[in-house]
């Protein structure tokens, strides 16, 4: 029902991040990841040359990316973070999905330039080479520190549910798996199969390749706004079906935003209850979301009535129009003067008149005649006449 904005913060000012422990815990796990790649990459790269091993080195350049994705997340936890503002009234969450956007390219094209490079010397046994014993310590050393990264980034990102984290997680893992296949490339060359050597640096390649298209793919996927999965979507549906006072619900939408999702809905209430507590259910509804669900915001539509299934009420008249069309049909302007309350249903009008008690009106004998002059009127389907205390 409301769209939250916060105050904007100018650049001049102290950055605050709209959830604080999200943002602390994927600064700390990044800078982290950051030191550890660095080495990773300086070490597998050099010993790559040094031992002339061509799966050690493609596993550097995996390293490399990964330093590169780390400085992506960076910036998305900074700017994902920023309150919402005028500009962005709901937040600055997409800026981590176009992060991991941006990161599943980049790996899915070094991915292919790997593939392509050893692919091309496949084709040529006679530059094989038996790689140095050294190689086989470092892939062994590099496997240790990825696997152990995944563990760790993994847990932060569980807790603190964060999207961006968890694919930068599992990004660590692909690469333990990645320095598992080096590891067994680089032993095979030792044991005299050279070309082993080469075929796990083709191999580093795929699985880079692979894991960059389905990162891509995924945020691409929200981007263009695509919904929640139908069982997260069915447990909002009980959500707010469950609200009292709610007595249907349809045209339920959700869409993903990075870690959270938006959801609107049109909700069913009684059609005689006042516009206060129609408002007062739907805040109800609302919050239950919120409240039980990882959900940004909602929207929640109040419905007298299923208008999938009746006629719409739209081009029925306003106001002013209705009054002076029931005094002419009731002949009598005097009504007017009395409060009148009209519910729009099913593609007509019902009316209802609170005239003072004890006044010069009758009510029963103008409940008939109302009665009456209804019975083919094609605007009014009914006109209910009440002694207002």
């Amino acid at each position: 029902m409301k769209n939250h904005i916060q105050p904007s913060h100018s650049d001049k000012e102290s950055f605050e991040p709209a959830n604080p422990e999200r943002f602390a815990a994927a600064q700390k796990s990044t800078w982290v990841s950051i030191a550890i790649n660095l080495l990773l990459t300086l070490l597998q790269v050099a010993g790559g040359v040094f031992s002339h091993s061509q799966a050690l080195m493609a596993d550097g350049l995996h390293s490399l990316s990964d330093l590169i994705a780390d400085l992506l997340v960076l910036f998305a936890n900074r700017h994902g973070n920023k309150h919402a503002d005028a500009n962005h009234p709901y937040g600055h969450a997409r800026v981590e999905t176009a992060a991991t956007l941006i990161l599943g390219v980049f790996l899915a094209a070094l991915g292919v330039g790997l593939l392509v490079a050893a692919a091309i010397r496949l084709q040529h046994p006679a530059t094989f080479l038996a790689v140095n014993p050294l190689a086989l310590a470092i892939a062994i050393i590099a496997l240790i520190a990825k696997e152990s990264m995944f563990r760790y980034m993994l847990a932060v990102a569980l807790r603190v549910r964060s999207q961006m984290l968890v694919a930068n997680a599992w990004h660590a893992r692909s690469d333990a798996a990645s320095s598992l296949v080096v590891v067994v490339g680089i032993a095979g060359n030792l044991m005299g199969y050279t070309f082993l050597d080469l075929v796990a640096a083709a191999v580093v390649g795929v699985m880079i390749t692979h894991m960059g298209g389905k990162l891509a793919l995924e945020a691409l996927s929200e981007l263009i706004d695509t919904g929640l999965d139908a069982e997260e979507v069915a447990a909002i549906r009980v959500t707010l079906l469950n609200t009292h006072g709610v007595l249907g619900l349809h045209e339920l939408r959700t869409r993903k935003m990075a870690d959270n999702a938006l959801v609107d809905a049109h909700i069913l209430v009684d059609p005689k209850i006042s516009v206060s507590e129609g408002h007062y259910i739907a805040e109800t509804a609302r919050h239950a979301v919120l409240k039980n669900h990882h959900v940004l915001d909602v929207m929640v539509h109040i419905d007298p009535e299923d208008d999938m299934q009746i006629a719409h009420n739209a081009k029925l008249p306003d106001r002013p129009v209705l009054l002076a069309q029931l005094a002419g049909l009731l002949g009598n302007s005097q009504l007017l003067n009395h409060r009148v309350v009209f519910h729009y249903l099913d593609g007509r009008v019902d009316a209802e008149l609170f005239v003072p008690s004890g006044g010069e009106l009758d009510a029963k004998v103008w409940q008939a005649r109302c009665n009456q002059v209804v019975l083919n009127d094609p605007l009014f389907r009914s006109v209910q006449i009440y002694y207002a205390l």
